[in-house]
């Protein structure tokens, strides 16, 4: 029971780190058939970081399975830290951007509509319930929930010093044009939801699993 139990989680992680990697290489290929791709931009937005560290971490998680081997507390905080990032993903594109006005340079052009879904609606649901599911090996405490910071906060301090230094911003609601106080009220909104999932995700996974 328990070996197919594993099977089952490994194919569900296979499933979904798949599917980013292909979401992500369909929108590239079609940014590059329509000659609209600008490689140093796209992969600079929080989504597709998100979804490729998303997808690493999925596949590594999925080799220590198949290796017999337990989760580190490394893998574990990396999990906790995706599924967090995923859910604000879909989250700030469902409420804040879905439908929001294109690039000037791009009009004209639309997205191809499935890996954009993959990655904004799909895996952020799916990853939530596979972290509320699937127990981490190494028990995390409140206290390190704080450690999912790491990756949004080093994340936004590359993506303003970019901004001040070339002008481009991946995101209109941290770009100073619309003033600071917004840009600061956003920057600490976005980081006060990282706070309050992770806090919420490690009890919600303890209690799921007693259950």
């Amino acid at each position: 029971m328990a070996s197919k139990n594993i099977l089952g989680i490994i194919s569900i992680r296979a499933v979904l780190a798949i599917s980013l990697f292909i979401a992500v290489y369909w929108q590239v290929s079609d940014r590059l058939l329509h000659n609209l791709f600008r490689p140093a931009e796209y992969f600079s937005y929080f989504s597709i970081t998100s979804a490729l560290i998303t997808a690493v971490v999925l596949t590594l998680s999925s080799i220590q399975l198949i290796r017999g081997q337990s989760e580190t507390k490394l893998l574990s905080l990396s999990r906790l830290t995706m599924a967090v990032s995923m859910v604000i993903v879909g989250v700030i594109y469902n409420a804040l951007l879905r439908g929001g006005a294109p690039d000037a340079r791009d009009v004209g052009y639309d997205w191809p509509v499935l890996p954009n879904e993959i990655i904004h609606t799909y895996v952020p649901v799916l990853i939530f319930l596979e972290w509320l599911l699937v127990r981490t090996t190494f028990t995390l405490k409140l206290n390190q929930a704080f450690w999912v910071l790491v990756y949004p906060l080093s994340w936004l301090a590359f993506s303003i010093a970019r901004g001040v230094i070339q002008g481009w911003w991946p995101y209109w609601f941290i770009d100073p044009q619309y003033g600071i106080g917004s840009q600061i009220m956003w920057i600490f909104i976005i980081a006060a939801l990282f706070s309050v999932l992770a806090l919420g995700f490690i009890p919600a996974q303890k209690a799921i699993a007693k259950r």
